[in-house]
C-alpha cells in the first residue's frame, strides 16, 4: 500500500476541511442542543460532491475511492460527529446499497439525485427487536400481482423522517432463511411510507435518526435491488462497506478530541508552567496519538483492499473496531486533560466523548465485530489445516 496522499486525497481533505469549518463548524453547538438536522447544509455537502463520493461520474458522483471517502469522513467528523455520521450513512448504506446491486435503470433513476445532495437516503434493516440478529425482522413484504406490501417498523434510521429515498431490506420468506429477505427501494411520497418517532439520543444529535413505519405501503416490483430473496446476503456486503465509513467517522472524532487537547495543554498553565510540560499529560497525549495512528493505518488498509476489489470482512471489522474504542478512549482522556472545562459545554470535547460511543455500537457493536473478525479467521485456520 502506498503510504503517499495522492493528489485527490489532499484535494479532497483541503476541501472537506474548509467546508466544515465554514459551514458546519459555527452552528455545531446549536444543532446539537436543538437536535437538528441541517438539511439544508447536507444539501450543500452534495454540492460539493461529497455524498456521492463513491459513485462513478456516469451516475453523477464524483469517482473516488475509498481513501478519498475516509478523508471526507474523518475531516467533516473532526468538527462534528454527527454530520459525519450522516454523511456516512448516506453514502455508504443507501447509495452503497443501489450503486452494488441496482440495475442500470435504477442506477440511473436514484444515484444522480442522491449523489448531489438533491435527494438524501435512508437504510433501514434494524428493527425494535432485531439489532444484531436481522434474520428475524417481522417487516414483511407479501406479493400482490406486479408489487409487493409492505409492513412493520424498522427504527434506528438515520434520516428516517428526512429521506427522500429508503432502502429497505424486509422479509419475503420464511423466518431465519437467509434467502427469505428482499432489498427495496421505497420513494418519499409512497403512500404507506410514513415516518415515526425521532430519537432523544446522549450524542449525534445532529444526525436525525428515526423509526420508518410501513402501512400497507405498495411497492413495485421494479424497485426491488438484485433479485428476489438476496436481502440479507446484500446487507451483510454493504456492512462489509459501511464499516470502513465508521472507522472513518470513529478516526475524525478521535482526532477533533486529540487536536484540542494538545492545543489546550500548550496554553493551560499549572504550577508555572503549560500542563502538557508534565509527564502525567504528555504521555496520555502520546498514547492518544499512538492509537489515532494505528486506526489510522487499520481504515486505510481496509480501503486499499475494497479499492482492488477484495474480500474485506476482517479488515473492515478490524478497523471498525479499532477506530470506535479508540474514539471513546481518546476522548475520554482529552476530557481529563482539559479537567473540570472538559466537563463544560464551553470546550469541544464533552460533544467528542458523546458522539464517540455510537461508533461502537452503530453498524455492528464492538462484540459482534469480535465475533465477525474470530469467525473468518477461525474459518481460514480450519482450511489451513488441511
Amino acid at each position: 500500500m502506498n503510504f503517499n496522499k495522492s493528489d485527490n486525497q489532499k484535494m479532497v481533505i483541503q476541501m472537506a476541511r474548509d467546508f466544515a469549518k465554514k459551514e458546519i463548524l459555527p452552528h455545531v453547538m446549536e444543532w446539537d442542543e436543538s437536535q437538528t438536522f441541517p438539511v439544508e447544509t447536507f444539501r450543500k455537502i452534495g454540492e460539493m460532491g461529497m455524498l456521492g463520493v463513491l459513485v462513478p461520474e456516469e451516475y453523477g458522483g464524483s469517482g473516488f475511492g475509498y481513501h478519498e471517502y475516509i478523508e471526507i469522513i474523518s475531516e467533516i467528523s473532526k468538527v462534528c460527529g454527527s454530520i459525519g455520521l450522516s454523511v456516512a450513512a448516506h453514502n455508504s448504506l443507501c447509495t452503497g446499497h443501489i450503486l452494488q446491486f441496482g440495475s442500470e435503470e435504477q442506477k440511473m433513476r436514484f444515484l444522480p439525485k442522491l449523489a448531489s445532495g438533491e435527494h438524501i437516503g435512508a437504510w433501514a434493516l434494524t428493527e425494535p427487536n432485531t439489532g444484531s440478529d436481522a434474520m428475524r425482522m417481522k417487516v414483511t413484504a407479501k406479493r400482490d400481482g406486479d408489487d409487493f406490501i409492505l409492513n412493520g417498523t424498522k427504527n434506528w434510521i438515520t434520516h428516517g423522517i428526512s429521506s427522500d429515498v429508503v432502502v429497505v431490506i424486509a422479509r419475503t420468506g420464511e423466518l431465519l432463511d437467509s434467502r427469505g429477505m428482499t432489498t427495496f427501494v421505497v420513494e418519499r411520497g409512497t403512500k404507506g411510507l410514513l415516518a415515526g418517532k425521532k430519537e432523544n439520543k446522549l450524542g449525534m444529535r445532529a444526525s436525525e435518526t428515526a423509526q420508518v413505519i410501513f402501512e400497507d405501503c405498495r411497492v413495485s416490483e421494479k424497485n426491488i435491488l438484485g433479485n428476489e430473496g438476496d436481502g440479507f446476503i446484500q446487507a451483510m456486503k454493504v456492512l462489509d462497506g459501511g464499516r470502513i465509513s465508521i472507522a472513518a467517522l470513529g478516526l475524525g472524532i478521535a482526532k477533533g478530541a486529540f487536536e484540542a487537547a494538545v492545543k489546550y495543554s500548550k496554553e493551560r498553565e499549572q504550577f508555572g508552567k503549560p500542563i502538557s510540560k508534565f509527564q502525567g499529560i504528555s504521555f496520555k497525549l502520546a498514547d492518544m496519538a499512538l492509537k489515532i495512528e494505528a486506526g489510522e493505518l487499520l481504515s486505510h488498509q481496509a480501503a486499499d483492499l475494497k479499492n482492488r476489489g477484495e474480500k474485506v470482512t476482517v479488515e473492515s471489522a478490524m478497523a471498525k473496531y479499532f477506530t470506535s474504542e479508540t474514539a471513546v478512549e481518546v476522548a475520554t482522556d482529552a476530557i481529563q486533560v482539559f479537567g473540570g472545562y472538559g466537563y463544560t459545554k464551553d470546550y469541544p470535547v464533552e460533544k467528542f466523548y458523546r458522539d464517540s460511543k455510537l461508533c461502537t455500537i452503530g453498524e455492528g457493536t464492538s462484540e459482534i465485530q469480535k465475533l465477525v473478525i474470530a469467525r473468518e479467521l477461525l474459518k481460514e485456520k480450519e482450511v489451513l489445516s488441511f
